[in-house]
């Protein structure tokens, strides 16, 4: 049995492209979801990674999950934040519900689930934390002024612990992926998506799910062990940072 790797958001789109990765790359994987049963269900079957449903949103819940991952796979030694969610206004219209409900899961999800995992890896001298964070994150979007928010606040999270878990051999690292060809990103309307989105990335394409998995399995890899309060951005060339 490989290193326990629990993946947030982790049975659809980037997260399940994440998990199987990470499962190829001889881990345990255990993936986290909020509410779909069905696609859970199905991804356990294809795949054999076993789901647990709690939100990232509620730290009680988080710790419990947690706690139950523990005692049937062993301590979690590589923790990937990717649970995500959007609700989408122009600023002036958005309501104090569309602001804390995305907050509450994109950024204070971060805390709810790194918190009582971090002891046991400071106890153990181990530990990966990898955060999926966003390029709306780092340019900014307008009628995602909550996402946005949220998304920033993950990339500094991850600057600040990584100064923390420096000596106890934890690694704290953010990804920022542009437009990736997840089902969400496909649903839109084609016209949209070929004269708006697609022209502002340079290389012509939208990323690809496994491209944002591929950065997760070699941060969490023992080669990355020098690699940390870095940010990497697979985004096509649409935005530096």
């Amino acid at each position: 049995m490989g290193r326990v790797a629990l993946v947030t958001g982790g049975t659809r789109g980037i997260g399940a492209a994440i998990s199987i990765a990470l499962k190829d790359a001889g881990y345990t994987v255990a993936a986290n979801y909020a509410g779909n049963d069905e696609a859970a269900a199905k991804f356990t079957e294809d795949t054999g990674i076993k789901t647990w449903k709690w939100s990232v949103a509620d730290y009680d819940a988080c710790k419990d999950g947690i706690a139950k991952v523990e005692a049937e796979l062993g301590p979690i030694e590589v923790l990937v934040n990717n649970a995500g969610i959007t609700r989408d206004a122009m600023f002036h219209r958005m309501t104090p519900e569309q602001w804390s409900e995305v907050i509450n899961t994109n950024l204070s999800g971060v805390f709810n689930m790194t918190h009582p995992i971090w002891p046991g890896m400071r106890e153990r001298k181990f530990g990966r934390v990898i955060n999926i964070s966003s390029v709306n994150g780092q340019k900014g979007q307008a009628g995602q002024a909550n996402y946005s928010a949220a998304k920033a606040g993950d990339i500094g999270i991850t600057r600040a612990l990584a100064q923390e878990g420096a000596r106890a051999g934890i690694t704290v690292n953010a990804i920022c992926p542009g437009y990736i060809g997840t089902e969400m990103v496909r649903a839109i309307d084609e016209k949209v998506l070929n004269e708006r989105i697609i022209p502002q990335i340079p290389v012509g394409r939208l990323g690809e799910p496994e491209e944002i998995a591929r950065a997760v399995v070699f941060l969490a890899s023992d080669d990355a062990g020098f690699f940390s309060g870095s940010t990497l951005s697979p985004n096509g060339a649409q935005f530096f940072s």
